[in-house]
């Protein structure tokens, strides 16, 4: 029992210290968000941004229960049909399966041995609480706000959106210049 407790301490003090610093290379941006090919061969099929399954499976990494419990299959199918609004049918347990196997392969989980328990890597935790971030705070308000009628926006927020889109609109000008010669 002093051991299970050491282990659970031990993670959750890794967690902590690894909340601190969220930042990530680019590179390892890419490495999750396109299809990769293991070491050892595998496919390890790409974790996309705003896909609503993708979306829930961070959801579920950033809960300290699965940091310190570890994940089973059946844990992550009732947590992730219940965030898609989804009875839990319809996430399957292949399905679960697929998304473990594909979270493993890129790096966000291990495995523990002799066991069906996957456990949150160091990368995994950052990586799924920057989605969640992203998600909540930028994606989700910038999308309400822009849905909304002008008129309800404060000033502030509608010279905010209209900098933004000027800022992209540059971008995109000054990366695809042969679009906008013509």
């Amino acid at each position: 029992m002093k051991d299970l407790g050491c282990q659970i301490n031990r993670r959750l003090l890794e967690v902590e210290r690894v909340s601190q610093n969220c930042g990530l290379s680019a590179d390892s941006i890419q490495r999750v968000v396109q299809p990769t090919v293991t070491q050892d061969g595998q496919r390890a099929p790409g974790l996309n941004f705003g896909d609503p399954r993708v979306m829930a499976l961070m959801l579920v990494l950033c809960q300290f229960a699965s940091v310190i419990e570890g994940l089973r299959n059946r844990d992550l199918r009732g947590q992730v049909a219940a965030l898609l609004g989804l009875p839990r049918e319809q996430y399957s347990a292949g399905q679960a399966s697929y998304d473990l196997r594909r979270m493993l392969r890129k790096g966000l989980l291990c495995r523990s041995l002799n066991s069906q328990r996957y456990y949150l890597t160091p990368y995994g935790w950052k990586l799924a609480r920057l989605y969640a971030r992203l998600e909540a705070r930028i994606f989700r308000p910038a999308l309400t706000a822009m849905n909304d009628p002008p008129a309800a926006l404060p000033a502030r927020l509608k010279h905010a959106l209209a900098a933004v889109d000027t800022q992209f609109d540059e971008l995109i000008s000054q990366s695809f210049p042969a679009r906008h010669a013509a």
